[in-house]
């Protein structure tokens, strides 16, 4: 069976900008023809895509798909198809599932689970430490040979500085980044949104910036002690950036991403009956948030992850300062994204760069639009207008702050090995 996308712009940055149209056989990209080649035959599958843009497939890797242990937030499966609809071929589902991923067994049940359902490609983080407990080293080796691409404590920081440069240094010969969680939880100390007027204004505890600053900082000298890889998650600080862009300047072996809820929102936007609102790292002040779109612009973010966080309502419906930290965003990551495109902050080529590209590099797969490589692509519709509807989420789970939300494109279609997962024709 052979497929034709036709009538797109293909965007691959840095190989090709231009339209194109691309012939699939199979799971594999055989050719990108002009649109005017009269070789191509009559009994081909035409995908139109006039007007879209086609770009290698995008990759989240800073998910969280619940299972196994807490199916009632998501499954991998409605984890996957909410993937699949936000425009992702690939995602990096992270390791605080019950039970952990600390173990070769259950990453090859992800990994098996994951691929009978031929949805979106899943590439499991393990964790750094038996049972995210920061005391002992889990089975890293183990994890690895049974396919994880990184390892990281998400939700628990390892404040053990000993322990974290005995990680980098045996994540260093076995060639995976470790995956940062930076926080200090001392100074978080209960809080639950910034620390600033509107915390105090809404009777809410405050976390400081330096919460997430401290172990960035502290975290930028292990990997330039140890010459190990070291990626930060959800960047939300302007300290923070000036710290990564300055480590960058020095050589150090860092890469880092940010959500998009942190070039979004501020904490101003926090309202204290809405526990959508309550994610970790917070809701930053507007100087965090033009902070993090600088860092954006100049590369010192290298890329853009949702931290998809399912919770259901009896985490969320409840105070503020008890609800669960985390919000969904598989399906709202891509238009969120977009807007920076519409504002005229990044090109489409730089979006592609951050959410396509630069995930690849850094999990260490080669998703290049090219002949011979696996049909993994997504197809964007940038132009249509609509708002975000929790109840169209394909996600278990609906928590968003983004509710009502008039955004600007999204993923007509998303094809893995070949296979059209996803199409939109809405």
């Amino acid at each position: 069976m052979q497929v034709l996308i036709k009538g797109a712009r293909i965007i691959d940055p840095g190989k090709i900008d231009g339209k194109k149209d691309i012939l699939i056989k199979d799971h594999l990209i055989c050719a990108i023809v002009d649109p005017e080649d009269t070789r191509i035959r009559a009994d081909i599958e035409i995908i139109d895509a006039t007007g879209m843009v086609v770009v290698p497939g995008l990759i989240d890797i800073h998910v969280h798909l619940r299972e196994p242990g807490e199916e009632y937030k998501e499954t991998i499966k409605t984890g996957l198809l909410a993937a699949v609809r936000g425009g992702f071929t690939a995602v990096c589902p992270m390791p605080n599932t019950n039970p952990v991923n600390d173990n070769r067994q259950v990453t090859q049940f992800i990994i098996n689970r994951a691929a009978k359902l031929g949805l979106s490609k899943v590439y499991p983080v393990g964790a750094i430490t038996q049972g995210l407990l920061g005391v002992t080293l889990a089975q890293i080796y183990d994890m690895k040979q049974a396919g994880i691409v990184a390892v990281t404590d998400d939700g628990n920081p390892l404040e053990n500085s000993k322990l974290m440069r005995q990680a980098l240094e045996y994540c260093k010969g076995l060639n995976i980044p470790i995956f940062v969680h930076a926080e200090d939880t001392c100074l978080v100390d209960g809080g639950s949104m910034n620390e600033g007027s509107f915390a105090r204004l809404l009777g809410i505890k405050g976390i400081p910036n330096a919460a997430e600053t401290v172990m960035v900082a502290r975290d930028i000298l292990l990997a330039e002690l140890t010459g190990a890889g070291v990626h930060f998650c959800h960047i939300s600080t302007k300290e923070s950036v000036e710290a990564i862009r300055q480590a960058k300047k020095r050589g150090a072996n860092v890469t880092c991403e940010t959500a998009p809820h942190y070039f979004t929102l501020i904490d101003e936007d926090v309202k204290n009956d809405d526990t959508n609102f309550k994610m970790n790292p917070p809701l930053r002040a507007e100087q965090d948030r033009l902070a993090v779109i600088q860092g954006l612009l100049d590369g010192t973010i290298d890329l853009i992850a949702s931290d998809h966080a399912p919770h259901s309502v009896k985490e969320k419906d409840v105070e503020f300062d008890r609800a669960a930290f985390g919000i969904v965003g598989l399906e709202t990551s891509l238009p969120l994204s977009l807007n920076l495109v519409h504002e005229g902050i990044l090109t489409m080529g730089d979006l592609v760069n951050k959410m396509a590209k630069q995930p690849a590099k850094i999990i260490g797969i080669n998703n290049d639009i090219k002949p011979g490589n696996v049909a993994d692509l997504t197809i964007i519709d940038s132009d249509v207008s609509y708002a975000i509807d929790p109840e169209t989420f394909k996600s278990r789970s609906k928590n968003t702050p983004f509710s009502g939300r008039k955004v600007k494109g999204r993923a007509f279609l998303t094809m893995v090995n070949g296979k059209v997962v996803y199409r939109n024709d809405t």
